[in-house]
């Protein structure tokens, strides 16, 4: 360790590197360990470090200071471009309740750390650091830090108690998020495999992916009639994509200009719901499936990568008259839509149209259709948004008589910006849209760089305060931090919301943003039902754990 140390007088930059790097290693390979499937993940990096601090390995505080906030900065931004998308729909879908149940599982941990404060004569500012600890939660970690540095007459020795708290009350939380999952289980007599299977048929039940359907023309009405004057067609939102002539012949693809005769055949494609009003206006449903049908009509599935179409309606695209092509469907998110003409179009869409080859080769250089757009990273787009990020951060808001303002900070600002343009895709040539490997890639970069600052901050003095009555009691307030919420917040979500166990797993991980517990969870209930609701919930909490976070630093720690 003092061979380490001694690079710092030649070189402080290349000694901070070096320590970062050998703490990142270290810490990866240790979070990797695991006891029947649960182990420390990302978190081992923050241990790592506080063992090399431990040993006596310093790196200089302005460099760790900086490394620290970027790497935060770069979490909490690739978290909201990741969940944004989704986040205000699940809002809408079924997340109010749960948001507000997940909302009070916040502020009753909050209310805890400050009882406990009190009653156990702890530094509020250790208390912060043991909340942040036990609900793993590691940007609010860095907003407690942040406000921290704006009270006067602040300590070095006291900023560093947070970081320390932290590191002894994670542990407590992981295991007091499992435990807690397995009492809910075991007190409700849940019945894991049933509830999963319930869930399912609820989750198939609301489906409303297009659906396709052969129809035989038997409207006398509709003889001689043109498709785009077809009665409701628009108003169903259903497209037809293929017409095969009574007279016999090829399948052809069906454009606005296609005639209609008696005993014809056509394939349209909608929701359910809206196919059977269509059949009622056309004729009978035909076993027939023109898809394999003799004819040049096929289909292909289109990534829309191209400026020039984001943003637009499929009406206004008007793909069929300009290229004789049909889009039967939209997938987003891994999600299919019907081709509503209503339906705007964003980067990354999924475009399924129906046509002749030619036809579709000039449909696909309209819509994009470029691999390499879709998986480059647009670095302008990526720093545009972390600057105005850290600029919605530092912005002053004054409420609640703080003696000082309260900000976003570089914790919530980026994460607050980046759910608003993620949602949003564009602003003028601007694509909002980061490849999902990068987005990971930047995402794990940015917490390792900051866990592994945090360790070297607090490891000078974690092992003197975790093996001392004040350690102890520090790990038993944050067992009480984290299970009584959570017991609440379960007793609320079955009793209350009649809410399915998995769901529920999600919701209790995402109230304390804790990627470990959820994959547990995810592994309990084999089902990917705790990952939705986590995702429902996260962005929220994490945004009220960070500004609860700093409202109580400011008011308590003065």
């Amino acid at each position: 360790m003092n061979f380490l140390n001694s690079l710092a007088a030649s070189n402080a930059v290349a000694h901070a590197i070096l320590v970062l790097s050998l703490v990142a290693v270290s810490g990866m390979a240790l979070g990797n360990l695991k006891v029947k499937g649960i182990g420390l993940g990302g978190a081992g990096v923050m241990f790592a470090g506080i063992l090399f601090a431990h040993f006596g390995v310093r790196v200089d505080g302005e460099i760790l200071h900086f490394v620290r906030e970027l790497g935060l900065i770069l979490f909490v931004y690739t978290i909201g471009m990741q969940v944004g998308p989704g986040f205000f729909a699940s809002l809408r879908k079924h997340g109010l309740s749960i948001n507000a149940l997940a909302a009070t599982i916040v502020v009753t941990g909050s209310l805890l750390a400050v009882l406990l404060a009190k009653l156990t004569g702890i530094d509020m500012a250790a208390m912060l650091g043991v909340l942040t600890g036990a609900t793993t939660n590691t940007p609010s970690l860095g907003a407690v830090q942040e406000a921290l540095k704006t009270l006067p007459g602040m300590t070095e020795a006291r900023q560093q108690l947070p970081g320390v708290g932290y590191a002894v009350a994670y542990p407590a939380g992981i295991l007091g998020l499992i435990a807690t999952m397995l009492a809910v289980r075991a007190f409700f007599r849940v019945k894991v495999d049933e509830e999963n299977d319930a869930w399912q048929k609820e989750q198939a039940a609301g489906q409303v992916a297009p659906a396709r359907m052969t129809l035989v023309v038997e409207n006398a009405n509709l003889a001689g009639i043109k498709l785009a004057d077809v009665p409701g067609l628009d108003g169903l939102k259903v497209s037809v994509s293929r017409h095969k002539p009574a007279a016999g012949g090829p399948v052809m693809a069906a454009h606005e200009d296609t005639v209609l005769q008696l005993g014809d055949s056509i394939v349209a494609v909608g929701a359910p719901k809206d196919l059977a009003g269509f059949r009622v206006i056309v004729g009978r449903e035909s076993p027939e499936d023109l898809t394999t049908g003799p004819g040049t009509v096929t289909f292909r599935r289109v990534v829309v990568t191209r400026k020039a179409v984001l943003g637009k309606t499929l009406a206004e695209l008007s793909l069929r008259q300009r290229f004789g092509v049909t889009i039967t469907r939209v997938t987003r998110a891994d999600i299919e839509l019907s081709a509503d003409p209503k339906l705007h179009l964003a980067f990354g869409d999924k475009v399924q149209i129906v046509g002749n080859s030619d036809d579709l080769d000039r449909a696909s250089a309209e819509l994009g259709n470029s691999g390499k757009e879709l998986n480059q990273t647009n670095f302008i787009a990526m720093f545009a948004g972390i600057a105005l990020g850290v600029l919605v951060g530092l912005y002053p808001i004054n409420a609640f008589n703080m003696p000082t303002p309260i900000r976003l900070g570089l914790a919530g600002g980026p994460l607050l910006l980046a759910l608003v343009i993620s949602r949003i895709g564009r602003i003028g040539p601007v694509v909002w849209h980061m490849p999902e490997n990068a987005n990971h890639a930047f995402g794990e970069f940015g917490i390792t760089l900051f866990l592994a600052c945090v360790g070297l901050n607090a490891g000078s003095g974690f092992f003197e305060h975790l093996l001392t009555s004040t350690g102890a009691l520090l790990f038993g307030c944050a067992i009480v931090i984290t299970m009584v919420p959570l017991a609440l917040g379960g007793w609320i979500g079955r009793v209350g919301l009649k809410m399915k166990f998995g769901p529920l797993c999600g919701l209790l991980a995402g109230s304390l943003t804790d990627p470990p517990a959820l994959a547990y969870a995810q592994s309990m209930n084999q089902s990917n039902a705790p990952t939705l609701a986590y995702a429902t919930v996260y962005p929220l909490t994490m945004l009220l754990r960070i500004v609860l976070a700093q409202v109580l630093a400011l008011l308590f720690c003065r």
